[in-house]
């Protein structure tokens, strides 16, 4: 548990302990990111409050995301819809307003340890299916996308997505040419366990956008269609031109 509030620990791991839960505290956001990425410590499950000193706790995420996959619960005592889509784009497996009770904490516990069971039996299963299930990189210009190690490159330059992200990339870039309603890219994603917002399919596409450098006026990689939904442009019936023409008609 990273937390500044320290009685709010020890009640946290009072009730916790009983029902099997080893909880380890920190106070600062530096030495939660220290504790987390611990590859000797193997944590089940990191709680997050978001209002730390030193660092705050959506730096810490970025940091963790950059070493570990550990289901991080995000705790907070802001209600904010769009802090609450941050904190997921930034990679928060749930996220949890301070005003929790004890057993809504407990459920969500066990929600997020359940769907983190669920992806390493599916990663395992994938993995024991041999070099058949591998899936080929994907290439739409200078984007270069890795499923089995979720990286994505342009121009060979590394991106850092979030998994969301990587996820509506990949749908996005699978169907090249065809469009991706926003309905369809929230079931999918909703499909791998992430808890999404009807809304937030907007942000993750800006988000994506700005790393991609894309123009959404005079795009190379993702277009909005009004009331369809995204296309990733397929360079091989759309070249540049044609698609810089295309929008300016």
């Amino acid at each position: 548990m990273i937390d500044d509030d320290r009685k709010m620990c020890r009640l946290v791991s009072d009730y916790l302990s009983p029902l099997g839960f080893a909880v380890t505290a920190v106070h600062d956001g530096p030495s939660g990111v220290e504790r987390a990425v611990d590859a000797a410590a193997a944590w089940d499950v990191v709680l997050l409050d978001v209002m730390l000193p030193g660092l705050d706790g959506f730096e810490v995420l970025k940091r963790i995301r950059r070493h570990s996959e550990v289901p991080v619960l995000m705790l907070t005592a802001r209600g904010d819809e769009m802090d609450r889509i941050v904190g997921l784009e930034v990679g928060a497996d749930d996220y949890v307003p301070k005003t929790f009770s004890s057993r809504e904490l407990l459920a969500r516990l066990r929600a997020v340890l359940r769907r983190s069971a669920a992806r390493e039996a599916a990663a395992a299963e994938a993995a024991g299916a041999g070099e058949s299930a591998t899936i080929e990189e994907l290439v739409v210009r200078e984007l270069r996308l890795i499923p089995e190690a979720r990286r994505a490159l342009l121009a060979e330059r590394e991106l850092e997505l979030t998994p969301v992200e990587f996820d509506l990339l990949w749908s996005l870039v699978r169907a090249k040419g065809r469009v991706r309603s926003r309905e369809a890219l929230l079931d999918e994603v909703r499909e791998r366990h992430y808890d999404v917002f009807d809304r937030s399919i907007d942000v993750h596409i800006s988000a994506l956008r700005k790393k991609l450098g894309d123009d959404a006026r005079a795009p190379r990689y993702i277009r909005t269609l009004r009331s369809a939904g995204y296309m990733m442009i397929d360079p091989a019936t759309e070249p540049d031109n044609a698609a810089g023409q295309a929008h300016k008609g």
